[in-house]
């Protein structure tokens, strides 16, 4: 399977999310998660890393973390190297403590760190780990949501800003903002993520993929090259003529009306490849970049309402994925 890619850059957003090998509990007291906050307190001064939002569950953790020098896999790999040592002694084992290479996300912070520590933050009581949130003590939602002071190596700053200037009052807002979600219609913000590693609006996503991967930047080819082996538009239109029982001709055809086999084809292409806008214009027919982007947008907005082609939708990026 391919390698995950990595894209590093200065002052990158990423949210960050790793767990124990084959489902195995990497916390099992409160010594272990003290010792891994320890690492994440050592990690700041040492990386210059930001940590925005962190939560530790059980058999696996989550970080918003903004890096300054664009050295995110560096540090996490300190990070966990450093506390599986410190585990393994402890549990007088040996092996891998995390399953493979850790996740990261490229996010728009400005658009989606609201939602994303929200998310983060309800996990606990999503997993029917607390009654209420403010009881979970492994999370940074106590420091954001004024249940406790905040650790100087936690940044609260840049998200209590986007919910007022005064702190007082910020903590109020975000703490209501968190607890007034409900566990039964949680929506998952991760389904927005585009080509596996990118999550922000269209024009973050589109300087992403020009800059970081179109010019192949930052001694990335090989990572590019496996990447884009995994998810490439051929797949997904096989996929979507099968669903829709259509020929590729059909989806490839540009100026039809009414084409929902095409728009789910190109909606599923921006989602899932790395080709830019422009060179998916280029192969479903010879349209603008402009012209994916309108056809992308009418699909996500159709989905909301129609809840058959959402499960259609939803169906195919698992075969997708399944097949790569």
């Amino acid at each position: 399977m391919a390698r995950s890619l990595r894209i590093e850059y200065p002052g990158a957003f990423y949210h960050v999310m790793h767990r124990g090998n084959s489902g195995f509990n990497i916390f099992r007291s409160i010594s272990d998660r003290n010792k891994f906050l320890e690492y994440l307190t050592k990690s700041v001064e040492r990386y210059e890393l930001k940590i925005h939002t962190y939560c530790l569950m059980t058999n696996h953790y989550h970080l918003i973390i903004e890096t300054p020098q664009p050295n995110l896999s560096q540090a996490i790999k300190w990070i966990n190297v450093s506390y599986a040592t410190y585990f393994n002694r402890k549990q007088k084992r040996s092996g891998h403590l995390f399953q493979g290479r850790f996740k990261s996300i490229i996010i728009e912070a400005d658009e989606y760190l609201k939602t994303l520590s929200q998310y983060i933050h309800f996990n606990p009581k999503r997993e029917n780990m607390v009654a209420h949130l403010k009881d979970y003590k492994w999370s940074s939602y106590r420091a954001f949501s004024g249940y406790e002071k905040a650790p100087e190596w936690l940044e609260t700053t840049f998200l209590l800003k986007q919910f007022g200037g005064k702190k007082k009052n910020a903590t109020k807002k975000y703490r209501s903002f968190v607890e007034a979600m409900q566990k039964n219609s949680i929506e998952n913000p991760f389904n927005d993520v585009e080509s596996g590693f990118i999550l922000g609006s269209d024009h973050f996503v589109s300087c992403i993929k020009e800059k970081y991967l179109n010019n192949n930047l930052d001694g990335a080819k090989k990572q590019l090259k496996d990447l884009k082996t995994k998810h490439m538009p051929e797949d997904v239109i096989f996929h979507v003529c099968n669903e829709f029982k259509c020929s590729q001709e059909t989806i490839l055809q540009k100026g039809k009306k009414r084409n929902i086999a095409r728009d789910v084809a190109i909606y599923l292409s921006r989602k899932m490849t790395v080709q830019s806008g422009v060179a998916l214009g280029v192969y479903f027919g010879g349209i603008s970049g402009a012209g994916i982007t309108t056809r992308f947008n009418h699909i996500a907005k159709k989905i909301h309402g129609d809840h058959r082609l959402l499960n259609q939708i939803n169906k195919l990026r698992e075969r997708i994925g399944a097949a790569s």
